[in-house]
């Protein structure tokens, strides 16, 4: 059994709060749930203390039990300082959805033409080792 520290949401329609819960990684989001260990607000400013709440404790024990938090919740941990989340890049990710299909079909082309270059060149090697 594949344990989770995730969100279930809660609340009403357009306003959500979620709960911070241990489940198995196979029940539902907003489903069953082993415990609840806090809860975020994410319509409250960032500056208020009421925003989020996690008992660090329980998160500890269930970590050492083989528990793996979800990114947004690992993003709280991090912030917390219970443990590090790895950096990310993406820059392709910026860059607008039609131009990032210009650049992967342009290269491909470079692919292909760099493959082309190396046959030409292998058959004018081969051409000139007989002689």
């Amino acid at each position: 059994m594949s344990l989770k520290i995730r969100l279930a949401r809660a609340g009403t329609k357009k306003r959500p709060f979620y709960h911070i819960v241990i489940a198995d990684s196979r029940s539902p989001r907003d489903g069953r749930f082993i415990e609840r260990i806090g809860y975020f607000n994410p319509l409250l400013p960032k500056e208020k203390t009421e925003r989020l709440k996690l008992d660090l404790d329980k998160v500890k024990a269930w970590m050492a039990k083989g528990a793996l938090p979800t990114d947004r919740v690992l993003r709280f941990l991090d912030q917390a300082g219970v443990m590090a989340r790895p950096k990310r890049n993406n820059p392709e990710r910026a860059i607008p959805r039609k131009e990032r299909k210009v650049m992967a079909e342009t290269k491909e082309k470079e692919k292909e033409a760099l493959k082309e270059a190396a046959k030409a060149k292998a058959a004018a090697a081969a051409a000139a080792a007989p002689a």
